[in-house]
């Protein structure tokens, strides 16, 4: 195994196992026609899917092209996308513009027409007031942030873990991204790992700017204090000119944490 340099894991050649290998051809002899039908099958039920929930219909067309912007902002967990929610969907008018959905063995959805907001993998809107904000974008003239969290047991540091005042907020960085980020920059030897990881490799390599602002918590679930800690994010250019009331976004996010904590208590 070898790790690129965001971390995103990749299987680099190997010599070693040739036993394992030679016992591979040896079961793929065997193979008959029909378990070639039931592979292709599970390949084709895997494959991603783009569609429309409120017209139920799938989308022929790429979003990159249906959809191109200048901002692409990106939400990963359950924390930053309350933040989101909260402090920039909250201000002005967002139109969902699609969503995408995934089966596989561990996350199986039966019904992939009628689909939740909560079931939807991905969940794309753009801002029907500037449509160049969200949806997805172009290679040129755009620039993507992400928002996600870890575990403060994660974070390497030469100090002591119990110093670590949780939660932080650290940066990533491609090399094309010049502006200054709302935080320090992840240290080494940390690394970021999963879909951020393979957000901004891919942005590295077509060298559209990009930054990601990595929140290390000790609280994974939805925590008021873990959302806030994303705030300073406000300050960046992304995101910036979308915040229009303060205030008004912390008091629906107050809400929407009494509103989990009422779902999530099994006495009522």
């Amino acid at each position: 195994m070898a790790a690129t340099f965001f971390g995103e894991v990749v299987r680099a050649p190997c010599r070693a196992g040739t036993e394992d290998e030679e016992e591979e051809e040896e079961e793929g002899k065997r193979e008959t026609a029909e378990d070639r039908e039931v592979r292709r099958q599970l390949a084709r039920k895997r494959e991603v899917r783009l569609f429309r929930r409120q017209t139920k219909t799938s989308l022929e067309v790429s979003l990159l092209e249906k959809y191109p912007c200048s901002k692409f902002i990106i939400a990963i967990g359950n924390n930053a996308v309350a933040f989101l929610s909260s402090f920039v969907m909250n201000s002005g008018v967002w139109e969902e513009v699609g969503c995408a959905n995934l089966w596989n063995e561990w996350c199986r959805t039966t019904d992939t027409t009628h689909l939740s907001p909560a079931e939807a993998f991905c969940v794309f809107y753009h801002l029907k007031s500037s449509p160049s904000v969200f949806g997805s974008c172009a290679r040129k003239n755009m620039q993507v942030t992400i928002l996600t969290c870890r575990h403060v047991t994660d974070y390497k540091t030469s100090e002591s873990t119990s110093s670590l005042h949780s939660p932080f907020l650290k940066a990533l960085k491609t090399q094309n991204f010049k502006e200054l980020p709302c935080c320090s920059l992840l240290e080494q030897p940390n690394i970021v790992h999963d879909l951020p990881a393979a957000v901004l490799s891919y942005c590295q390599v077509w060298r559209i700017p990009a930054v990601l602002y990595l929140c290390y918590t000790d609280v994974m679930k939805l925590d008021l204090i873990t959302v806030e800690a994303f705030k300073p994010v406000l300050s960046s250019r992304s995101l910036k000119g979308l915040v229009k009331n303060i205030p008004q976004s912390t008091e629906i996010l107050k809400k929407l944490m009494t509103t989990n904590e009422i779902q999530s208590n099994i006495y009522t």
